[in-house]
């Protein structure tokens, strides 16, 4: 399994580590200025549209017509070879999220990992993995739908066991419940918990094979937060090659 660390961006100019052997997956909401590192074109990257970003802000006059084809263009630009298609069925309708993913198909010459939503139904996702030799699920807790998956995680295994009978990948966006990867056999995940460091003061450790972390004592937090990021990020990173190897 391969585990994508997420969330990379807003310490790449400070660390200026070499990245070539990290998974990494970054937002193309993150890139849009123009502003990036040479990560995106490393062979261990994919790149996520962004598209939840845009729409969960102040955009109800957004322009995705605009919108896909820069993202069309910075998939060229840096040779990207696996990114995910604009999933914004709930804003634009399905029939448009198709549209812009023939469009994206079109453009690049690749395929885009096309992304369920439970809305398309279940016979759609069977669709999805004999159309697609890589498929996604959103299991983000930001979403509604996730929030619900993460309750009986479980849930996922009819999603795996399906993409894997018609030979398709699967990814699980935004999962990594380390509890249930030894279960749940995804090819790929991405998860950005290493930044939790600067968020809750958590210190991870990868230890006996499994992530685990301890909380600051009540009522006090990290200090350095940059500090406490990279030591997570290390960690997560020794999570990440075990997964490649065992998961």
């Amino acid at each position: 399994m391969i585990l994508y660390l997420a969330g990379y961006k807003s310490s790449a100019r400070r660390w200026k580590i070499d990245t070539s052997d990290i998974y990494l997956l970054s937002s193309f909401w993150e890139h849009k200025s123009g502003k990036y590192g040479e990560y995106v074109r490393q062979e261990k990257h994919i790149l996520d549209s962004g598209a939840f970003s845009a729409f969960s802000g102040k955009n109800n006059n957004f322009d995705w017509n605009t919108y896909v084809k820069k993202y069309a263009n910075f998939i060229i630009q840096n040779n990207i070879q696996k990114f995910f298609e604009l999933d914004i069925d709930v804003v634009v309708g399905l029939e448009k999220v198709e549209y812009y993913r023939r469009y994206l198909e079109d453009r690049t010459g690749r395929q885009p990992i096309p992304v369920w939503h439970a809305s398309r139904g279940k016979d759609y996702f069977l669709q999805m993995c004999e159309d697609y030799s890589y498929v996604a699920i959103g299991t983000t807790s930001a979403m509604e739908e996730g929030r619900r998956i993460r309750q009986n995680p479980m849930i996922l295994k009819w999603f795996i066991d399906q993409a894997h009978k018609a030979n398709a990948h699967i990814h699980g966006l935004g999962f990594t419940s380390t509890k249930y990867l030894t279960f749940l056999n995804f090819d790929s995940v991405d998860s950005t918990t290493w930044l939790s460091g600067a968020r809750y003061g958590q210190i991870y450790e990868f230890k006996d094979n499994k992530m685990v972390f301890r909380n600051p004592p009540a009522g006090m937090r990290a200090v350095n937060h940059d500090l406490v990021n990279r030591h997570n990020f290390n960690e997560w990173i020794k999570f990440q090659q075990y997964a490649k190897q065992f998961l």
